[in-house]
């Protein structure tokens, strides 16, 4: 993408940032509330607060609150911090506001890589899903980069946001047709495959807590040179940022978030578009800032996204990637309609 020299945007109000880190914390707390008390059989948030606080009870409620709820909140929670962040991230390196570990196709390259993983050489747990997830998705990312860099027209936020959608739907259908010609694995991942947070025990969490903590923490480290970078390749030189490198980083960040939250709880579109977008509008263009908020807003997004698949099919449910998807598909077609796509 050619460089440009703008002046840098002016921090938010102090004010500012402190009432959107109390909002944002609220809206976590009760998303978390709502994930532990709703469901096919709602429980009063007291009885769960007790539960909580006498975890060796083993009646049914015990069973719903300790072994379904809690776990699938604590997924939830590292999976939706890893995609907004990885998704404010992408949107940093490549100063293209339509990024998304989705959208680029990096979701769909590590649910491959995974399935491919399961298929042919038998792995099963989500601590062997990891490996295959992270290559999954630096491939993909990879592959989507290259296309757009040859294509006419060069790094465009939309041309980049084209080639990965056709990659994604590629991927996917690589992924499809690995699924439907095995029907015992369509039947073990046919929920996966689509992102859910059901059936998730602490294990899962305890795998990719550790790849999700450091992805965070280095993300966080990135804000200021993200900051930098908004300012055009050029300057950003000129002003000691060594550019390459902090792509580099960043996408490596990218693909140890995007691949953590794939193999724990599978392909889970647009959390990492929307809410770096939601959050700016609050806290401002600051990268720091909305790395930070998008940790905690994605997450909430992600177990509100699940309360709402529990209760609309009831007694049913639907799976959790199915209503992100029905969120952000709107707010990409704004993205895409609106200026905002000349960049960041």
């Amino acid at each position: 993408m050619r460089s440009r020299s703008v002046a840098p945007p002016a921090p938010a109000p102090v004010s500012r940032l402190v009432l959107a880190t109390v909002l944002a914390v609220v809206m976590l707390a009760v998303a978390c509330a709502l994930s532990v008390a709703v469901g096919s059989r709602s429980i009063p948030l007291g009885v769960v607060v007790d539960t909580l606080l006498h975890p060796g009870r083993d009646d049914e409620i015990g069973l719903i609150v300790l072994g379904n709820r809690v776990p699938r909140t604590v997924v939830g929670l590292l999976a939706g911090a890893a995609l907004g962040v990885a998704g404010a991230v992408m949107q940093g390196i490549t100063r293209n506001p339509l990024a998304d570990p989705s959208i680029l196709g990096v979701n769909a390259g590590a649910a491959l890589a995974v399935v491919v993983g399961i298929a042919v050489f038998g792995i099963s747990g989500t601590a062997t899903y990891l490996p295959f997830a992270f290559a999954g998705a630096a491939l993909a990312a990879l592959l989507v980069y290259g296309i757009a860099a040859v294509a006419r027209g060069g790094l465009t936020p939309v041309g980049l946001a084209l080639s990965g959608a056709v990659t994604a739907a590629a991927l996917s259908s690589v992924t499809t047709a690995v699924l439907v010609t095995n029907a015992s694995l369509l039947d073990q991942l046919r929920f996966w495959q689509v992102g859910a947070l059901a059936g998730k025990d602490l294990g899962t969490a305890g795998v990719v807590v550790a790849p999700v903590v450091v992805g965070l923490v280095i993300a966080v480290g990135l804000g200021r040179s993200l900051n930098t970078l908004a300012l055009g390749d050029e300057l950003a030189a000129s002003l000691g940022q060594r550019v390459v490198l902090v792509r580099a980083v960043g996408a490596v960040v990218t693909v140890l978030l995007a691949g953590s939250a794939v193999a724990a709880a599978g392909p889970i579109a647009f959390v990492g578009l929307a809410v770096p977008h939601a959050v700016r509008r609050l806290s401002g263009p600051d990268h720091r800032w909305t790395i930070l908020l998008s940790a905690v807003v994605a997450p909430a997004l992600l177990l509100v996204a699940d309360v709402i698949g529990r209760v609309v099919a009831y007694p049913g449910e639907l799976q959790v990637g199915i209503v992100t998807a029905l969120i952000g598909a709107p707010v990409f077609i704004a993205l895409v309609r609106s200026r905002v796509v000349r960049g960041l």
